[in-house]
């Protein structure tokens, strides 16, 4: 919990009594959970999203196993392992918790294959990566897809999601150093901007033409920049704001510009279902693999943030329970 805004060190353990679930709920014993830049805002007092303190808990997703059911209840039974969907109220029950109770809509099956910490690091990334490329702009077999930030979660989910599609994933990193861990990740080109021009870059890549879908977790005063290096008539989506700056005005008149707030969608049970079967079919074939950069235990959750805040991951940060 943390009773006030701040930084890491603003976050504490407390124990409270495990709590029942509720009709049409599951209670979940959750063994581990990941640690996102949302978190990091709204510990911090950075999101638009306000806050009731004292006691405000943290986590929007993770993954357990079923500890209980409420009545009502059907096709979920104790003991089924399962992700952690949509926690609307994280503030109250978050996923930073031994145990969480949640309505029975709100869990997917965890796909088999992948492990803990793995499955911990896998719904909200792969999520918003499908639901902005594929459910938003259309994402089609051919198309270029620029990717910035791309060795976060989300980068790297939708390096891997372009791929299934049959798609082209560009992806764009500050340093030279990360460029071979995102071919290795699957990245058909990398564009290094401590070495050169994303714009010129991304043209020289796609045949003077521009990448058809910009997928941006940055904004920014680098959105005007980024923006030529769309084509004509090309797409960008914007999942995120790394950058707390103001946004730039588009430099490319022809840009449609289209806002993917994941934690929307999360919510709706016919999408869910849909980005739940996409992901489980990409863990059998292999093609979807959840990068996890560190893991933590409950114990080290300030270590965590603190680690996080230094804005070096190569994946998604995991804490065990």
């Amino acid at each position: 919990m943390f009773d006030e805004i701040g930084g890491p060190d603003v976050l504490h353990l407390v124990e409270e009594a495990v709590v029942e679930p509720a009709p049409d709920e599951v209670r979940v014993r959750i063994e581990a959970f990941a640690v996102n830049p949302l978190d990091q805002m709204i510990r911090a007092g950075q999101s638009p999203r306000p806050v009731q303190l004292p006691h405000a808990r943290l986590g929007v997703e993770g993954t357990g196993v079923i500890d209980a059911v409420g009545s009502g209840v059907t096709g979920l039974a104790v003991g089924d392992p399962v992700l952690l969907a949509a926690i609307p109220d994280f503030e109250t029950r978050g996923a930073y918790a031994e145990y969480t109770t949640v309505l029975a809509s709100r869990v997917v099956p965890r796909p088999a294959g992948l492990d803990v910490p793995e499955a911990a690091a896998l719904w909200v990334a792969y999520f918003t990566a499908y639901g902005a490329l594929v459910e938003k702009a259309g994402m089609r077999p051919g198309d270029h897809v620029l990717i910035t930030a791309a060795s976060g979660g989300v980068g790297r989910a939708a390096i891997q999601i372009a791929n299934q599609i049959g798609a082209v994933p560009i992806a764009v990193t500050r340093s030279s150093a990360k460029v071979q861990s995102l071919l290795d990740a699957g990245a058909a080109a990398v564009i290094a901007t401590d070495r050169e021009d994303v714009a010129e870059a991304t043209r020289r890549l796609t045949g003077g033409a521009g990448a058809d879908l910009i997928l941006d977790a940055v904004m920014g005063p680098g959105l005007a920049d980024l923006s030529l290096a769309a084509k004509l008539g090309g797409q960008l989506i914007a999942v995120g704001w790394l950058d707390p700056r103001p946004a730039s005005f588009p430099a490319n008149p022809s840009l449609t510009i289209r806002r993917f707030m994941g934690f929307a969608d999360m919510v709706d049970p016919v999408i869910v279902r849909r980005v739940a079967a996409f992901l489980a079919a990409g863990v059998r074939s292999g093609v979807l693999r959840p990068t996890v950069d560190r893991v933590f235990t409950l114990d080290d959750i300030v270590e965590a943030h603190h680690y996080l805040e230094k804005g070096t991951p190569t994946g998604k940060i995991v804490v065990t329970v």
